[in-house]
């Protein structure tokens, strides 16, 4: 099991050229306010520099960076905490805690690749926690739902922080 840290939103290579040159890029005001959201949830340094307001711009990624179904990778890690997995396969394990999609974007903060014993490809599984949904890849999604409950949310950022600053 490994989990990502992904960079949810990049822009354009035009667009990070200009940024680079400039200092006050901004986010869309409607991505700005799903950052927002979904980084009050999230423990410090896990949002990439620069996406919210007042920040640093992003440094344009370079052109073999790294990436986790299309979204750059900022920081992997593997999961050997027993406790850990076990929290993300309740996270993922339960029907009850996905609600219907609220939002139709997917701007992945966490990505989770997971061995299947039925295939060598492991299942993976973006979470978008400014968006509230997951994408599924390489297996079928087990439930009608795709949003993110609340309390599923701070789930993963419980998660997330266990994982990248709790190590």
């Amino acid at each position: 099991m490994t989990v990502y840290r992904l960079q949810n939103f990049e822009p354009p290579m035009q667009a990070q050229a200009q940024a680079a040159a400039q200092a006050g890029f901004q986010l869309p005001p409607q991505i700005q306010q799903w950052v927002q959201a979904g980084a009050s949830l999230l423990p410090p340094g896990l949002i990439p520099p620069g996406l919210l307001a007042g920040a640093a711009a992003p440094q344009p990624a370079p052109p073999d960076a790294p990436r986790f179904h299309n979204f750059r990778i900022l920081e992997w890690q593997p999961v050997n905490d027993a406790s850990v997995k076990n929290d993300i396969l309740d996270a993922f394990g339960h029907g009850s805690n996905f609600t219907t999609a609220q939002n139709s974007c997917t701007y992945a903060e966490l990505g989770f690749a997971i061995a299947q014993s039925s295939s060598p490809t492991p299942a993976d599984i973006l979470v978008s926690l400014s968006c509230q949904d997951v994408q599924s890849f390489n297996f079928a999604w087990p439930y009608q739902q795709t949003g993110i409950a609340p309390d599923t949310e701070k789930k993963f950022a419980q998660i997330a922080q266990k994982v990248f600053v709790g190590r």
